[in-house]
């Protein structure tokens, strides 16, 4: 798991823009986990993932906000972006 390294100049791609709004997936929510997300892990070379949890739904209900960021270009490249209730799939908890 890296270091969260706050970022806050992106573009998004096609793809993740399309996710974005078939998902319902409100672009000030990938912002804020692009700025200060909970947890990063690498993917790959040159591409992290940012997530961070969020609470949502009546009764609320904890989701996970991945969002997948090609690192290795300037300005970092937002590739996909997801929310999913299986947190404790991904969600890494120090050792």
């Amino acid at each position: 798991m890296g270091d969260a390294q706050s970022i806050t100049q992106y573009s998004l791609t096609e793809d993740a823009l399309t996710q974005m709004a078939r998902r319902h997936i409100d672009p000030d929510l990938v912002k804020q986990v692009l700025a200060a997300p909970e947890q990063t892990e690498l993917d790959r070379e040159g591409r992290e993932i940012y997530q961070s949890r969020f609470e949502k739904d009546e009764p609320p209900r904890t989701y996970l906000l991945r969002v997948f960021v090609d690192v290795d270009r300037t300005p970092p490249e937002v590739v996909t972006v997801y929310l999913t209730s299986k947190v404790k799939k991904y969600w890494r908890v120090d050792p």
